[in-house]
């Protein structure tokens, strides 16, 4: 790449790719003078408002550009989206459900109704992995710290959360481990995953004598019924990617983001399926997402999520815009409208079919949108509950974090794919699209592991009082 990249013909800022004078590598410098309040643009979008003068080659950045968001916009419907050319009979090698669904994993997990019995679940997991034999890949504990004193919402979150994690395709068996006497109690969950009729099964800690022999017995059959299950060949249709950005920097609008993107429409061509969510990080770039709505239902579905989201914020005293990071400005990013449009970017250029709440698994092959907040762990373990079999999370600054599905570290520029080598799954900044769709379909396919997949977390998205 060039040392200085101009996005958009309409920008009136470029991007420094290496530091040059006193511009850190990442950040935007300035094509032509911007008067004191003339707007500032990138990717051919507004992203701020010069506070002061701004000079031809001058740093800009937040200590001259403030966010121009408007907080109540009006939203109108304009079809804008690609569509893409669809090609049938590629495949890639999964375990076969029998309800339907296809995993790229085959695996176990124990899920604790609530936090009280996550030491439980853990020695369950190590007494477990020592019986582990033939095809089955891994058994793991989802801990947590929730599951009582919590009310309204926040219960119902937390149960239906639990019960689409235990739906996802990678689980060829899960655990329920309660303790007996939580708001989040076994009979709920039954009331939702037993009419399904899935390999899960459930016991109360307070309810039999030795709880970790009483759940490894259960394990141990679980394991003697699925380590003789094989990969067979499935259509991409049976596959669904999750969309994560974080830790952004200046680079991800332009590598990372993007690059996803073109993945995603390859996948979409393929008849597969793509979740994009962090929502408030959509404020600013939103239009664009609602003028690729299908039809004027989901326009309207996706609407009401942005308008909902927002008003979650200013109910609670705070600006819709309280947003980049001090990482993300760190690494060049101002404001929240240009770390939405750079967000968006991984949704690819296609049409988005529908709009999922936090917690429901996806329904349409294509591009879906997700209700769930901007937080890393929070917002991936949303998608894998959603129904995504593995995330693509793109990162300018690193993370070791993973959530409980194989997630994929895709860096935007050299020097972190280089320093956090045991991170990074791959370096966006070559742009290889190919290079990337063949690390994907080796991972589908089991061949690749990803650099932090024997990290297995799940984070809730809490709203309400904790008792």
């Amino acid at each position: 790449m060039e040392n200085k990249v101009i996005i958009n013909s309409k920008d009136n800022v470029g991007v420094c790719l290496t530091a040059s004078g006193d511009i850190p590598a990442g950040h935007k410098y300035a094509l032509c003078d911007i008067k004191k309040g003339e707007t500032v643009i990138k990717y051919g979008q507004i992203i701020g408002r010069a506070t002061k003068d701004i000079t031809k080659g001058e740093w800009v950045h937040t200590h001259n550009v403030k966010s121009h968001l408007d907080e109540t916009p009006v939203y109108e419907y304009n079809y804008q989206a690609n569509e893409v050319e669809k090609h049938a009979g590629a495949t890639f090698k999964g375990f076969k459900r029998s309800y339907g669904g296809v995993g790229i994993r085959n695996e176990i997990y124990i899920i604790p109704t609530v936090g009280c019995v996550n030491n439980v679940c853990m020695r369950l997991e190590k007494e477990a992995r020592k019986l582990m034999k033939g095809s089955i890949d891994g058994i793991y504990a989802l801990t947590h710290q929730f599951g009582c004193s919590q009310l309204g919402q926040d219960n119902e979150n937390i149960k239906n959360l639990l019960c689409s994690i235990a739906l996802n395709p990678n689980a060829s068996a899960v655990l329920f481990v309660g303790l007996g006497c939580e708001n989040n109690g076994l009979d709920g969950i039954k009331a939702i995953l037993e009419p399904m009729n899935r390999n899960i099964e459930f016991y109360n800690c307070q309810e039999v004598e030795d709880d970790v022999e009483y759940g490894l017995k259960i394990l141990k059959k679980f394991i003697d019924q699925n380590c003789d299950l094989v990969r067979e060949d499935v259509p991409f249709d049976k596959l669904c990617i999750g969309l994560k950005c974080g830790g952004s920097d200046g680079y991800s609008g332009l590598t990372a983001n993007p690059l996803v993107g073109r993945i995603t429409d390859k996948l979409i061509s393929l008849g597969g399926s793509a979740i994009l969510t962090e929502v408030p990080e959509m404020f600013g770039a939103e239009q664009l997402l609602m003028n690729k709505c299908e039809n004027k239902e989901v326009f309207e579905s996706y609407k009401k999520m942005i308008e909902n989201f927002k008003k979650y914020y200013t109910d609670q005293g705070f600006p819709v815009y309280e947003n980049p990071s001090p990482g993300n400005k760190k690494g060049g990013i101002t404001t929240l409208e240009e770390k939405s449009l750079g967000c968006v970017e991984k949704a690819g250029t296609t049409k988005v079919v529908d709009v999922l709440d936090y917690a429901e698994t996806v329904k349409k092959c294509g591009v879906n949108v997700l209700n769930a907040p901007g937080n890393d762990l929070i917002a991936a373990t949303a998608l894998a509950a959603s129904g995504c079999q593995v995330v693509l999370f793109t990162t300018g600054r690193g993370t070791p974090f993973s959530t409980f599905v194989p997630t994929m570290k895709i860096s935007t520029n050299d020097n972190l794919a280089a320093f956090k080598n045991n991170w990074i799954d791959f370096n966006a900044y070559g742009m290889d699209e190919d290079a990337l769709f063949d690390l994907l379909v080796k991972t589908v396919n089991g061949e690749y592991l990803c650099k932090s997949e024997d990290i297995r977390e799940i984070a809730f998205y809490k709203t309400g009082v904790t008792l």
